[in-house]
């Protein structure tokens, strides 16, 4: 997985320390160097900041003390309970862990080859569609000998306070790190799709069904393997990190560090007893104040609970920011959760593996509307079109599809701070069944994401099989940014960019001809088709000068709805269109009809309901059944 992380700022880990040993001298990190630079982008507030290696902090170092866990965590002065939230869901992880914290077992401290060290650490995150090989020094900020951002319970433990610092060098310095996004870490820590949640929407205290059907998608994401976080969001800045009467805290990132349905009743009975409950376990960053309502560390629900069932969910009485509540209880008072998922991509699987199409793309301005990439929303009708467009198909009856865009955050400085994300969403249109060129004018929507100014948006759709445009905005027009788009399907989806607007002008084309017109053709439905005692099992071809579009079989029905698009280039516009109806049969299809369309552009009638005819050389019969056609041409090539 790693054969192509990239390293970041050209620095590469193992010739920087092998250099530091040969000099024996400890690792300084010119690009993130031990001063108020790499602590603020503004003002240096509070009291002098000394930079400390662990060495000079404790004596006998560690990168793991007694292994990783989520009780390792405390967050410091800096507000980012978000990343201390999205690190204890990683070191309930091993796998993901060791992702980021690569070779762990050579970047431990030795006492028995002290000549090994050299202050040097490298940690790996996702970064925009890669993994990049972030390297530090092992000098971290303190006052009065103690660190003042992440630290561990243990004081001679430091793998959170360097992970953090590499987290930071990627961000531009600490304080950028201030009121972050759990939704980002935990991408960052896995390179998966973060789903943001809003429980304060369709009701879920009253409705027990959707509640059951979300905390069976929330268990699914966390046993396989996915990070989940959960928080009540602060409606104004005097409500950041205030403390409810239940002990739970606005504005606040928790990890939720298990998921699990828990048997009620002890011995046999729990056994045939079918009452289960479900329950989800959180941490508070901060190591302490925890939830005091129902199942809290010391409440008497815990008696309905088995000794074999509570030490298997490892319920302990103390203050140490661990705890559980009811499914029921978190929708009552949480607001947001984030459900990063693991895209399993991987044929070896036993669990559904995704098909992912991964594409860089671009908002651009330029003075030629042609060119220009930078359309803003639906509500600038004038420009829509002129943003980026990509095509993808569903090949299977009805498919899920996931679609991600993040945008590339503006690269921080420390002069200027955090960048600012712009507000961005995208709409997902149905098209004509052979599109192969830009989308000029609207189509049917089929779904479409919020807009917000976060890094990412998710969106979960579900779409019948046949082709789709999907086109990512920023909100305002003339807006510009890097986006990287990630679409995920059951089947290979072909995922593509439309470049061209429309056909391209080759050597060829004053010999064979340019097209002069173009036609889209929307076959709706048809009518009173030749009946069999259980319908026909009919399907739809459109012909034009040697293209043609095909629908899917509808079975058993006398009156289809087919809504099937094709979309003609026509080098010889006096050739008609023409639209045939077959019905299916396993060893030879049968014909039931046909219409031929002029499509001229003058015809301006939108809606024809045509008798179908035979294909007889003499006079054409009518047969039985009618089809209904949407028909647009136009000279314009650029009009569909």
């Amino acid at each position: 997985m790693f054969s192509c992380v990239k390293s970041y700022e050209d620095q590469n880990y193992l010739s920087l320390k092998r250099a530091c040993l040969r000099r024996k001298v400890l690792f300084e990190d010119p690009h993130f160097p031990a001063t108020d630079d790499s602590l603020y982008y503004k003002g240096a507030p509070g009291p002098t900041v000394r930079w400390k290696r662990p060495k000079d902090i404790c004596e006998d170092p560690r990168l793991f003390v007694d292994g990783i866990s989520s009780h390792d965590l405390h967050q410091g002065q800096v507000g980012n309970c978000w990343f201390v939230a999205a690190c204890s869901s990683l070191a309930s992880r091993e796998s993901l862990w060791q992702k980021v914290i690569p070779d762990w077992k050579e970047q431990e401290w030795d006492p028995e080859k002290p000549d090994a060290y050299a202050g040097i650490f490298h940690f790996h995150f996702w970064r925009f569609g890669e993994w990049v090989d972030v390297v530090i020094d092992d000098r971290l900020p303190t006052v009065n000998n103690q660190l003042i951002y992440c630290h561990s319970n243990s004081r001679n433990e430091f793998w959170c306070a360097l992970v953090e610092k590499a987290y930071a060098k990627l961000a531009g310095c600490y304080q950028a790190l201030d009121g972050g996004n759990t939704a980002d870490a935990l991408v960052d820590f896995t390179g998966g799709v973060s789903e943001p949640i809003d429980l304060t929407e369709g009701d879920l205290i009253n409705d027990e069904t959707k509640r059951s059907q979300l905390f069976e998608r929330v268990l699914k994401v966390h046993s396989r393997g996915g990070l989940i976080s959960a928080s009540i969001k602060a409606m104004t800045a005097a409500d950041m990190e205030t403390r409810l009467a239940c002990g739970l805290v606005k504005g606040h990132a928790y990890a939720v560090t298990d998921v699990r349905k828990v048997r009620l009743g002890h011995g046999l009975l729990a056994f045939f007893k079918s009452e289960k409950l479900d329950m989800i376990r959180l941490r508070n960053p901060w190591g302490e104040r925890e939830w005091n309502g129902p199942w809290s560390d010391t409440s008497e629900e815990w008696q309905k609970v088995s000794k074999s069932e509570r030490e298997k969910m490892g319920v302990t009485v103390q203050d140490d920011g661990e705890f559980w509540m009811t499914f029921e209880d978190v929708c009552r008072y949480f607001t947001d959760i984030i459900k990063c998922r693991l895209i399993n991509t991987s044929y070896l699987s036993i669990h559904k593996t995704w098909e992912e199409a991964r594409l860089h793309g671009a908002w651009t301005q330029h003075e030629d509307p042609q060119k220009n990439r930078s359309g803003g929303c639906i509500n600038h009708k004038d420009t829509f079109f002129q943003n980026p467009q990509y095509i993808f198909e569903v090949k299977k009856p009805e498919d899920e599809v996931l679609i991600c865009i993040q945008q590339r955050p503006k690269r921080s400085t420390r002069q200027e701070g955090k960048g600012e994300n712009l507000a961005i969403g995208f709409d997902i249109y149905k098209v004509e069944e052979n599109r192969q060129y830009r989308m000029h004018s609207l189509q049917h929507k089929v779904a479409s994401s919020i807009y917000i100014n976060s890094r990412s948006v998710f969106l979960r759709t579900e779409q019948p099989e046949g082709r789709y445009v999907i086109i990512p905005t920023t909100f305002e027009p003339g807006h510009t940014g890097e986006f990287l788009l990630r679409v995920f399907t059951d089947v290979p989806s072909n995922c593509r960019e439309l470049r061209l607007d429309e056909p391209p002008r080759t050597c060829w084309s004053s010999l064979c001809g340019y097209p002069r017109q173009v036609t889209q053709v929307h076959v709706l439905a048809a009518t009173g088709l030749k009946d069999s005692s259980t319908g026909a099992n009919s399907y739809v071809i459109i012909k034009c000068e040697g293209d043609k579009v095909c629908s899917a079989v509808q079975k058993g029905t006398s009156t289809p709805e087919y809504n099937v698009k094709g979309i003609f280039y026509r080098k010889k516009p006096g050739q008609p269109i023409t639209i045939q109806i077959w019905n299916y049969h396993v060893l030879k299809d049968e014909f039931l009809g046909q219409v031929h369309l002029k499509a001229d552009p003058d015809d301006l009638q939108a809606l024809h309901t045509l008798h179908l005819r035979d294909r007889s050389s003499r006079q054409p019969s009518d047969l039985p059944g009618t089809v209904a056609v949407r028909i647009f041409s136009s000279a314009s090539l650029t009009a569909v």
